[in-house]
């Protein structure tokens, strides 16, 4: 079972720390020195390399985390905490598929056609994807270690 927590909290690591650093600081700073043109083909490279391990990260977790509930017996035993931690992170696992197989996809075609309009209307809706699912990632993460003492 320690593995299967290993497991999981290295793709928690690298999913949630990864949107927490291009959100609150790569993003300002690329926002602040960059213009559209090099901004835009700047998240479309990152992304290029972040969204491989993304995948990775949702499968190991998704694999990790069920094979640690049916190590512990199943959902039927487990508290309601458990159950809302799932619900959450197959939301995020959504909120991602959705962002990577639409807006994504249209910042690199805005991008290869100089379309900086376009590519500009795509990266602010994975911005607002991302922040979303950040969010939801340090909730998720909070509710690790807080609802256990609570309910």
């Amino acid at each position: 079972m320690k593995l299967l927590y290993l497991l999981h909290v290295l793709a928690t690591v690298v999913w949630v720390g990864g949107m927490f650093f291009a959100y609150l600081c790569l993003r300002p700073v690329a926002a602040a020195q960059l213009e559209p043109p090099q901004r835009l083909r700047l998240w479309h490279g990152v992304f290029a390399r972040f969204f491989p391990w993304v995948w990775a990260a949702v499968i190991l977790l998704i694999a990790s985390g069920h094979g640690i509930i049916g190590q512990m017996g199943g959902l039927g035993g487990l508290p309601v905490h458990i159950h809302v931690m799932l619900g959450i992170g197959y939301l995020m696992a959504a909120i991602f598929v959705y962002l990577y197989f639409i807006p994504y996809p249209r910042l690199g075609q805005a991008v290869s056609a100089e379309d900086w309009k376009a590519g500009g209307a795509a990266l602010n809706r994975i911005r607002i994807l991302v922040g979303t699912n950040l969010t939801l990632g340090l909730v998720n993460i909070i509710l690790v270690f807080l609802l256990p003492f609570v309910v």
